[in-house]
């Protein structure tokens, strides 16, 4: 037959819950003298019955496991309150950069153009300056890298100033030649011209 779960309450009947009691407490004190001998442990156990009786049970010396448990416990006391005393400055750097932490989330939506709404007219001239000032430092960045970029190219082609001279010599070469050309456009009356160019007329 299975034995069912015992429900954990307080047993009504004076006569079970005496014979219960009973029970449990030889089966407490076996475990506690096991627990010692198997495992070289310092037990003490002390149990008060509903009537006020006392049942203990000492590994060694119950004055003495009493008091080592009473000088461990003020020690663990002790420790205690100096981990919440020096924890105390630690929460409050944290609540204190929380606070930052949330302050500067809210102006990075306003920045970003949300939660706009319960802001007044100087909040978004505020921001409004904020962004052209923001503006202003990122296009001179951005131009200060262009002029940079544009010098390294210079530098690594090996640009040199054209010689203007060079280019220009056949062109002048060219112009002297066209002005050279002999041409027949002669000035004055055309007798003179027929006796100043016989050469020009032929039998």
């Amino acid at each position: 037959m299975v034995r069912g779960k015992t429900q954990m309450k307080r047993i009504e009947n004076a006569t079970s819950r005496q014979v219960t009691f009973s029970k449990r407490r030889n089966g407490l004190l076996k475990k506690a003298f096991e627990l010692s001998v198997l495992c070289d442990a310092e037990v003490a156990l002390i149990v008060f019955s509903t009537g006020g009786k006392l049942y203990e049970f000492s590994s060694s010396s119950m004055n003495r496991t009493i008091e080592r448990y009473q000088k461990r416990a003020k020690d663990v006391g002790i420790s205690s309150r100096m981990v919440k005393d020096n924890m105390q400055p630690v929460k409050e750097d944290a609540f204190t950069l929380a606070k930052k932490i949330d302050i500067l989330e809210v102006s990075k939506r306003k920045l970003l153009g949300d939660g706009l709404e319960p802001c007044s007219i100087d909040e978004l001239q505020q921001l409004e300056n904020q962004l052209e000032r923001s503006l202003t430092r990122i296009r001179a960045r951005k131009n200060q890298l262009f002029r940079e970029q544009i010098e390294k190219l210079k530098g690594e082609r090996g640009m040199q100033p054209l010689d203007l001279s060079a280019t220009k010599t056949p062109q002048i070469l060219q112009d002297r030649q066209i002005i050279e050309v002999e041409t027949e456009l002669f000035i004055g009356p055309p007798d003179s011209r027929d006796t100043a160019c016989p050469q020009n007329h032929k039998s």
